[in-house]
């Protein structure tokens, strides 16, 4: 139960931050947040089933809110607050504004830090062998498709110069200009190339980071971090779930990230080619490897690769035998995720031999470890033997994942699987990928049942008027204790924005519909105002801009800058009295801030409807179907109707806000689904023709 001496600490800690605030007005949303997630942390709904889930829109505050009501029952009951974000850019609200703020104004004393991926640093080890001249340790680094360019090169001599001269701490973000993928991926750090029980890596930036995690009382993490946490049990990363209040913000990411995360992928050809390639390599580790574990490991993970080499070209020829019909995007999906029994054997033995693969490999490379760090083997000899090891023990536990799952019958959670084919110049391969359909099971078992308590909240987090949908694909459905919590806006909707349903001579679903735009648009435009205009696609956002431009218009179109350059120059038209245009599509909408004269005019040309093409998309609603659903009903309206609120959330960002947003699509006044969206709009002024 919330303490009457915890309810006076967050009451001061309140005050404090409220005086220390420019033009503070008191937000009564944003006060019922904070004693809301504090009475759902302290046990006052549940005992132990402390959660909450938080729509919470723009303008109510809502990091301050749970800053303020998570963190004084954090540090009174000894645990941990985690606050995991999907986006960097709220990351570094938090980190550079929120919590310094908070920090020096609330009374309240604590250490805070942000927590990146091992894959954001560098490894020293991997950055120094790309710019050696030695043969050898060139050997040991990874592949890549094509040699590094000149500037490539010129980039990764100038990370390993900083690095050495301390002008730069080894981590991705804080070199300011950009480090291409091909030059990252090389010297990267992962989880096995790594070692911290060895000397030469005690010192290493990733090492260092992670060495002030037990000292901090706030981490600030991404949704990914959080579960690579839990899928190496929780604990290991991060501090123990059981200890720790998570804050999950912009929590609607949550469920498809999970999802990607869950999902295994792999070639044919292309690890039959690696894994002999690794055949060459347990070789050499076998020649410098001293410890008597080791012994016999070389011959038992020949043994293995070997099969699983043979059962793959077994599943090669199966498929290049098989009469799949592929569609356009060269890609066949198995039915209900039911793969054939001729695969689903050769799936089991891959399986097992990768496995029995890995369990060697991991000995080997744990002896060597050990080898160096009992003075057997030097550093310098090992060091790249253990990079390479470490990239083949990431290969070959995603190519068990995927085969594993594939020999699966009889599952209780529905899997896509499909097949993808590759066609090359003078040969051709085959993707076989695999994705959980719902994992909701997975954030139920792992995060919810484990943790101390959680605050989940986003500005769209219920579909509809309701959190049924999100309660569902996050794993909350039916879970004793939850509490849902909708927080008002302080903004006046009705006097600050209209929102105009114009008439419309053609329906979206017309394939004239796009001709239409190109004419109607400027109707709706207003040239000498910050102007947004969202797309449900980009070929119709460019087949539009084309006839636009022929009537001279000037617009700024997503794809054809960077979103920071475009953004940019929109900011500069504005400020120089010009009026601007900006075309985008849903993805451009996502996190958008355009407060005041920055955007006055909103058009939203169709209702943001998901077009079920993708593999897993269409096992998803084969699956709704199969159990007597409506998949356009249970996914689709809602999706929609959620990225439909948060394309129109971008024209109010402040109190003083106020504009127009046109939405030229018929079918949320003429159809059921459609009035049903429309209401959960927030309550601006309507102009209904």
């Amino acid at each position: 139960m919330l303490s009457d001496k915890l309810k006076k600490t967050i009451r001061q800690a309140h005050q404090q931050i409220a005086s220390a605030l420019d033009g503070f007005r008191p937000r009564p949303s944003q006060n019922y947040l904070v004693a809301e997630i504090a009475k759902t942390l302290s046990g006052d709904y549940h005992r132990t089933q402390r959660i909450c889930v938080i729509e919470a829109g723009t303008g109510t505050g809502k990091s301050l809110a749970y800053l303020l009501g998570a963190l004084p029952v954090a540090l009174s009951s000894k645990k941990k607050l985690v606050i995991s974000t999907a986006t960097v850019a709220l990351q570094e609200q938090l980190i550079n504004k929120e919590l310094p703020f908070l920090q020096a104004h609330s009374g309240l004393d604590f250490k805070f830090d942000l927590v990146k991926g091992r894959q954001r640093y560098i490894c020293v080890q991997k950055l120094m062998a790309a710019v050696s001249d030695d043969e050898m340790q060139l050997s040991m680094m990874p592949t890549t498709s094509s040699p590094l360019s000149k500037a490539e090169q010129s980039c990764l001599r100038e990370l390993a110069l900083a690095y050495q001269e301390k002008r730069w701490q080894g981590d991705r973000d804080s070199w300011e200009d950009t480090i291409p993928d091909k030059v990252w991926n090389i010297i990267a750090c992962d989880k096995h190339a790594c070692q911290r029980q060895l000397k030469s890596h005690h010192l290493c930036p990733f090492h260092l980071a992670r060495q002030k995690i037990a000292q901090m009382d706030v981490l600030v993490i991404n949704h990914a971090l959080l579960l690579a946490d839990l899928e190496l049990g929780g604990g290991t990363i991060l501090p123990e779930p059981e200890d720790t209040f998570y804050v999950i913000d912009e929590a609607h990411h949550l469920p498809h990230i999970t999802r990607d995360f869950s999902s295994a992928a792999a070639t044919i050809k292309g690890t039959i080619e690696w894994l002999e390639k690794l055949l060459k390599f347990s070789g050499k580790m076998a020649n410098t490897v001293v410890s008597q574990k080791a012994i016999g490991q070389n011959f038992k993970l020949n043994d293995a690769a070997n099969d699983a080499a043979k059962y793959l070209k077994a599943v090669r020829d199966i498929l290049d035998q098989s009469d799949f019909t592929y569609n356009d995007d060269d890609t066949y999906r198995f039915s209900h995720g039911e793969v054939p029994e001729s695969l689903t054997v050769k799936a089991k033995d891959i399986a097992d031999a990768t496995q029995d693969a890995l369990r060697c490999l991991t000995k080997m490379h744990d002896a060597l470890s050990g080898d160096v760090s009992d003075g057997d083997v030097q550093a310098f000899l090992a060091d790249p033997l253990l990079v390479e090891s470490g990239q083949y023990i990431n290969r070959l536990e995603q190519l068990n994942k995927l085969w594993f799952s594939y020999a699966k019958k009889g599952e209780n959670v529905p899997h896509a699987r499909w097949i993808k084919r590759l066609e090359y110049k003078n040969h051709h391969d085959h993707l076989l990928c695999d994705c959980p359909i719902e994992v909701g099971y997975y954030l139920k078992d792992n995060l919810w049942r484990e943790c101390a308590g959680a605050v989940l909240c986003s500005a769209t987090l219920s579909a509809l008027g309701n959190f049924d949908h999100f309660a569902h694909e996050s794993g909350l459905a039916k879970e004793p204790g939850v509490k849902y919590i909708k927080a008002d806006s302080p903004f006046d909707y009705p006097n600050q924005a209209t929102l105009h349903l114009p008439k419309t001579p053609t329906d979206p679903t017309d394939k004239a519909f796009s001709d239409y735009l190109g004419e109607a648009l400027p109707n709706y435009l207003d040239t000498n105002k910050a102007n947004l205009v969202l797309f449900a696609s980009y070929w119709q956002m460019n087949h539009v801009v084309e006839k636009l431009r022929r009537k001279k218009l000037n617009i700024l179109v997503q794809g054809e800058l960077s979103r920071d350059a475009l953004l940019t120059r929109h900011k500069a038209n504005i400020d120089l009295g010009r009026g601007s245009i900006l075309f985008g599509t849903q993805s451009l909408s996502e996190g958008l801030d355009l407060p005041g004269k920055y955007l006055e005019n909103l058009i939203v040309t169709k209702i943001p409807f998901a077009v079920p093409t993708s593999p897993i998309e269409e096992a998803q609603a084969e699956f709704i179907q199969s159990k007597g659903g409506n998949p356009f009903l249970s996914i689709t309206v809602p999706d929609a109707a959620k990225k439909l609120v948060q394309s129109c959330g971008r024209l109010l960002r402040k109190e003083s806000d106020s504009g127009r947003i046109t939405i030229l699509d018929r079918r949320l006044v003429t159809k059921r689904y459609g009035k049903a969206m429309l209401d959960t709009l927030p309550p601006y002024k309507r102009q209904i023709d």
